[in-house]
């Protein structure tokens, strides 16, 4: 069984920038430790991706903070997160849930027997639409989320995207 970390959007914005919160920045230390659990060649990552027209997208209209822009330092995975990362498959995406992600595990599970574990930001938005995604493409396929290593927009709503998440059979570990 090959056992496959997923680091969610561990950047610059969403820890200590433009949309950063005391509770994301807490938690970049259990993010490196359970980097470092798992074999380099069994690492992910995501980054959010978005062009200067952000504030003319869907998103930005009902998040009107501009963010991640690529180039950006904002956009940059945080530096002590990335050394980590190095050599790591990573997959810029311009929305909340990676399908190219999702339809290259689903390619890998069909070759193979994998688990899948997430962690990193915004519990709330990009985790949780990641792993519900990820569900979709690979029904059959354990997943779980390490809470400990996530963080939400608010604590609140970190709460209630770990109890969405665990409604649909996704495994909540340290929550």
């Amino acid at each position: 069984m090959r056992k496959i970390l997923i680091v969610i959007d561990m950047q610059n914005d969403f820890i200590d920038a433009a949309l950063g919160t005391k509770e994301a920045e807490a938690i970049v230390d259990a993010v490196k430790e359970k980097i470092r659990a798992y074999p380099a060649e069994n690492v992910i990552a995501t980054m959010d991706t978005h062009g200067e027209d952000y504030m003319q997208t869907q998103e930005g209209k009902y998040l009107p903070v501009p963010h991640c822009i690529k180039g950006s330092d904002g956009w940059q995975i945080r530096p002590d997160i990335a050394e980590l990362l190095d050599g790591a498959k990573i997959y810029e995406k311009p929305t909340f849930g990676s399908t190219e992600m999702a339809a290259e595990l689903k390619a890998i599970a069909e070759k193979e027997e994998i688990e899948l574990e997430l962690i990193g930001l915004c519990t709330d938005i990009c985790v949780v639409s990641n792993a519900l995604l990820l569900k979709a493409f690979m029904p059959e396929v354990k997943i779980s989320v390490d809470a400990l290593c996530c963080a939400g927009v608010t604590p609140e709503k970190h709460l209630a995207a770990l109890e969405t998440m665990r409604s649909c059979q996704i495994q909540i570990v340290n929550g």
